[in-house]
């Protein structure tokens, strides 16, 4: 929507100040489209969405049902029947591990969701306060700190029978926040006197809005790292835990297709197509994460902005290189 202004009863205040208005919109756009244009960051995030939609509809477009058996199908490598192949009783590959990918993104963004709330909370609450609350809550940081995740996993599942990936996601997500409350912590306690929040303060702002529009934004970098290694770590956890067998095997995700693929020795049979795609599934998803935690980096953090943007210049430089000698370019002043 454009504003028409009349030259002749135009104000040149109100003609300013509707000149700012429109810089400082158009700046927060690029700033919010910011993260966009940098290609590691971007990278990841199709990658991540494409697995995030699979896991919303891989049921419904899976070609065949993943439990069903078929012997006269067995071990056959990929095939327009079976994109990628089939197992030794003749299930379809494909379609277990579209349906399995719900699974492993349902443990690993709940679990770093829950825990990147703890530990925002808790790492920010006491860095900001100080005092006996401080005390307090750095006590509890550090109990939970020594809690190892992985085996309490296997002692709740072991108890639990029927305990299935929400279990797995919040037991991970509880033991897993002291880290991260930790490094808020210290980060808080360094930005609390800043001249930016002493200003705030001189300012009569309420706490709130100081948290959250003074400290918050820069924690982001911290923020987007700890949930990244959390939701890492739970995946890794979730494919391990199916892996050796201690969740249900008849829940299927990438974990469980490893599991009845080294049941069934499909190494020693050749049968690389029943492994090698769940584990590049697993790659696949640990490698977009770290791209987007990159690319959070570079967008937050203004020396590695700077620094990416003359690399991007200097590849557009012409350099010519000699055997023997440091590349030197040679530009107008340098012949």
């Amino acid at each position: 929507m454009s504003v028409q202004i009349d030259p002749v009863t135009a104000d040149p205040t109100s003609t300013a100040t509707l000149t700012a208005v429109a810089v400082r919109s158009k700046r927060g756009r690029r700033v919010q489209l910011g993260i966009l244009r940098n290609r590691k960051a971007l990278v990841g995030i199709i990658i991540l969405a494409v697995f995030v939609v699979l896991a919303i509809i891989g049921k419904w477009i899976a070609p065949y049902n993943p439990d069903t058996v078929n012997a006269t199908a067995g071990l056959q490598p990929p095939s327009p029947d079976h994109w990628l192949g089939t197992t030794a009783t003749g299930q379809d590959i494909l379609s277990q591990l579209l349906v399995g990918t719900q699974g492993v993104m349902l443990v690993g963004l709940t679990a770093g969701i829950v825990a990147t709330l703890i530990s925002v909370i808790v790492g920010v609450v006491s860095g900001f306060i100080g005092g006996i609350g401080d005390e307090i809550l750095s006590l509890i940081s550090n109990v939970f700190l020594v809690i190892p995740a992985l085996p309490l996993i296997i002692i709740i599942t072991g108890l639990l029978p029927s305990a299935g990936g929400l279990t797995v996601a919040f037991v991970i997500a509880i033991t897993g926040w002291a880290w991260g409350a930790r490094v808020m912590r210290a980060q808080t306690l360094s930005l609390r006197k800043r001249d930016f929040v002493e200003a705030a303060r001189a300012n009569g702002e309420p706490l709130w809005r100081i948290v959250f529009f003074e400290i918050m934004p820069n924690l982001t970098a911290i923020i987007a790292s700890g949930f990244i290694g959390t939701v890492i770590f739970a995946i890794l956890s979730e494919v391990t835990l199916a892996f050796i067998g201690v969740t249900s095997i008849s829940d299927w995700n990438w974990g469980t297709v490893l599991f009845w693929a080294q049941s069934s020795q499909a190494l020693v049979q050749g049968a690389w197509w029943w492994f090698v795609p769940a584990g590049l599934c697993i790659a696949a998803v640990g490698t977009s994460l770290t791209l987007i935690n990159f690319g959070i980096d570079e967008f937050v953090n203004p020396r590695l902005r700077s620094t990416a943007a003359n690399a991007g210049v200097l590849r557009r430089k012409k350099i010519r290189a000699r055997i023997g000698f440091t590349p030197v370019y040679r530009g107008k002043d340098n012949r």
